[in-house]
């Protein structure tokens, strides 16, 4: 082989080596972004899960607060009754 030859196989080597591990590495960086993502919906969708038992949570509490705190009007006068 002629020294020229010898050059131009090892520089087009390199090159193929160095495009394969730029994609490479490409591909990995895109794998674990989209993970990224995965993880942060889930996370988003666990926080809107607990906001809606929070919500839900609190619209029993009024519920029942709107039992025990009703207002009775007896002889033109209101007084706030404890529910019984």
């Amino acid at each position: 082989m002629s020294r020229a030859s010898k050059l131009t196989l090892a520089g087009t080597s390199l090159a193929a080596v160095a495009t394969i591990s730029f994609v490479h590495y490409g591909q990995q960086s895109e794998k674990a972004a989209m993970h990224a993502g995965v993880v942060r919906d889930m996370e988003q969708q666990r926080v809107k899960k607990e906001r809606q038992a929070d919500f839900e949570m609190q619209k029993e509490l009024e519920s029942e607060y709107k039992k025990v705190q009703t207002v009775h009007n007896e002889d033109g006068g209101g007084k706030a009754g404890a529910g019984g």
